[in-house]
């Protein structure tokens, strides 16, 4: 990516908003605080914040233990808009398109990283662990690499 991102809001979408976009929130509120405003959500919310994501974030003081899974219709119904951000970041193939859907022609960015869901990976806790930190590490450079504080 070659544009810096100077937004004041930014939102992370994923598939259930249990790994990936709770990752991504945790670790954008952790490297710009409040000067840039950052939340999730998932196309369905069937799933709660996985075990896997919270040990991989906690090794990096990034706390996810409390995270509230939400869907792109139970976040509309808690008063809280897509359209109030101004960037929309997808991680997943689906919640782009359903981001794409919902915001066509609002003066919106968005932006999609095609993240790897990690839920299909080994059962193994090690290599799911491997995966998980690479997932976050991946994350983590993308955010570096896309955003500026104003």
């Amino acid at each position: 990516m070659t544009k810096k991102l100077s937004p004041s809001s930014v939102l992370f979408c994923c598939d259930n908003n249990s790994i990936r976009s709770p990752i991504a929130e945790g670790l954008m509120k952790k490297q710009f605080g409040t000067s840039i405003y950052a939340q999730s959500v998932g196309v369905e919310s069937d799933l709660e914040i996985d075990g896997f994501a919270i040990a991989v974030c906690k090794e990096i003081n990034v706390e996810l233990g409390r995270h509230q899974v939400r869907s792109f219709d139970e976040m509309e119904k808690l008063g809280e808009h897509m359209v109030a951000f101004d960037v929309i970041i997808a991680l997943s193939k689906a919640s782009y398109h359903k981001v794409l859907k919902i915001v066509p022609d609002k003066n919106i960015e968005v932006v999609y990283w095609p993240i790897k869901d990690p839920v299909f990976t080994s059962e193994r806790r090690e290599e799911k662990l491997t995966v998980y930190r690479l997932i976050r590490n991946q994350l983590q450079a993308l955010i570096t690499e896309a955003f500026i504080i104003k």
